[in-house]
């Protein structure tokens, strides 16, 4: 087999198997919420994340180089400060629906 048919087999294979990581990722993350307000807010930030994370890779083919090497710093701490946001507004929603539920 060619190189560079490797290559592609590699190049499709790990973006399947990573949007697929994705796809269940996402599922999981909305299936395990205890109300419907916490599930609202992770299909809304599941939305949101996805559309983020396909204009990252979008910019990542479009921008020239050094440009699409250099837009991992912004994305890298972005990605980390709104998941650590997100967490914690979760985490505010589930004690609201508890101290709801419990009175």
């Amino acid at each position: 087999m060619a190189p560079e048919t490797i290559g592609l087999i590699g190049g499709v294979g790990g973006t399947i198997i990573g949007v697929l990581g994705g796809v269940v990722g996402t599922w999981c993350s909305i299936q395990n919420t205890n109300g419907p307000a916490e599930k609202a807010f992770m299909i809304r930030i599941a939305i949101v994340m996805w559309m983020l994370i396909s204009l990252f890779i979008l910019m990542m083919f479009v921008l020239p180089q050094p440009w699409n090497q250099l837009i991992w710093i912004p994305y890298a701490f972005c990605l980390t400060w709104s998941i650590r946001q997100c967490n914690r507004k979760q985490q505010a929603i589930r004690e609201a629906e508890a101290n709801r539920q419990s009175t």
